[in-house]
């Protein structure tokens, strides 16, 4: 094998002129190394974007979800509560939720109702490190308090200790049978968030549980829990484990159910560019073939000496594998050092700033994964490898005697 390796080494590196084939292989080389290095970036913006958006979508949104779909479910949450209770790892609350008409004067907006835990502000929800005006919480001395999104705000002129009305629609289903005006909870605006969400900033009243109950008729019964892990990776894990106790009268789902066909299209995207970019290396790769199978008719004569000094087929095929391996690999991990170069260059200069005003960000998101390396590193070498085999093949059928016969 060191024989192999050394003559490989040797047809590769040791020109002694610069030629047509030579030209062919530090193209080869280059293309390798620049596929590689552009699907080791784009890999990474996805990932930033990915997190990014993750981030984002999980501000405000719990790990878990646990809802009833039974009546006997609704009927029987202590039950869950006392099962949740039992981990003390879990922060968890009972929730309500549903579609209210909110008035402040005249502006009416349909919005969703959420009931939480006082202790679930902070506890599964973080809204404490979102607020910017007012505080996080639900206390007041005369009416019930509620916290709002900043585009709602906006939309209803309302700031901190502004009282607005809300009226859910089986209260106007009464009215409108009873031919009478529907009752209204009326609450106070404690606090004013901005998540980086706009389905929470724009459509999300968070309101204690018991006044959330009063406004749907809920009496002592809840629709479920949500609940905050103390690690995200848990989630899948714990989500099995509470099915399995809960039964059927339950459903589980993770935040990543909840915005499923969102991810579904951002992974789709990302392979859709990665096969994409792959082209870039696949035209290095049939650089590769034609300047190994050029090599083999240059090297000729040198193949006809090998074999009829004894060495084997075998080893013939060896030596043009390892050549085009080497140009895979080399230009591989070339590929790799220049995209990690650019990669450090951008986040220690910002290279390509973004509006902050219209992308909440001032650069480019980008994260590197040690997956990513190994998913590119295996298809460049491995196009390299396949390419290597028809000239390998090649080389190994000639014939010594005519391979040396007119020299």
């Amino acid at each position: 094998m060191k024989l192999e390796f050394f003559i490989a080494l040797r047809y590769l590196f040791s020109k002694h002129k610069l030629n047509f084939i030579t030209i062919i292989s530090y193209l080869s080389l280059s293309g390798i190394m620049i596929g590689t290095a552009a699907l080791i970036l784009v890999l990474a913006v996805f990932n930033g974007f990915g997190s990014l958006v993750t981030s984002y979508l999980i501000n405000f949104d719990p790990h878990l979800r646990i809802d009833a779909v039974t009546k006997t479910g609704i009927a029987n949450w202590k039950f869950v509560d006392s099962i949740l209770q039992a981990n003390k790892e879990l922060n968890f609350t009972p929730f309500v939720n549903g579609k209210v008409l909110v008035n402040q004067g005249n502006i009416i907006q349909v919005v969703n109702l959420k009931g939480i835990n006082d202790s679930a502000i902070n506890q599964v929800y973080g809204i404490n490190k979102s607020i910017v005006l007012g505080e996080a919480n639900f206390n007041d001395h005369n009416l019930p308090g509620c916290i709002i999104g900043v585009m709602l705000a906006d939309k209803l002129h309302s700031m901190v200790g502004d009282t607005i009305s809300i009226t859910s629609p089986s209260n106007i289903e009464k009215s409108i049978l009873s031919m009478a005006m529907p009752k209204s909870q009326r609450v106070v605006v404690q606090g004013i968030y901005s998540s980086n969400n706009n389905e929470y900033d724009g459509k999300f009243i968070f309101i204690s549980l018991k006044t959330a109950q009063k406004i749907f008729t809920y009496h002592e019964e809840v629709q479920g829990f949500e609940i905050k892990l103390p690690n995200i990776d848990l989630t899948n894990e714990t989500q099995d484990n509470l099915m399995k106790i809960l039964g059927a009268d339950y459903s589980v789902s993770t935040w990543y159910d909840f915005h499923k066909e969102l991810f579904s299209v951002m992974q789709i995207e990302r392979w859709v560019a990665y096969i994409l970019l792959s082209l870039i290396i696949a035209v290095a790769v049939f650089n590769i073939l034609g300047s190994l199978t050029m090599s083999v008719i240059e090297k000729k004569r040198d193949i006809g000496v090998l074999l009829s000094m004894g060495v084997e087929q075998k080893s013939i095929t060896r030596i043009f594998m390892l050549q085009g391996l080497l140009v895979g690999v080399i230009g591989t991990l070339s590929g790799f050092i220049l995209g990690m170069a650019v990669y450090i260059i951008h986040m220690n200069y910002n290279i390509y700033p973004l509006d902050p005003l219209l992308y909440r960000i001032n650069a480019l998101p980008m994260q590197l994964k040690i997956s990513d390396f190994i998913t590119v590193g295996f298809a460049s070498i491995g196009l390299s490898f396949v390419a290597a085999i028809y000239p390998a093949k090649m080389a190994a059928k000639l014939d010594p005697v005519e391979s040396i016969k007119w020299e």
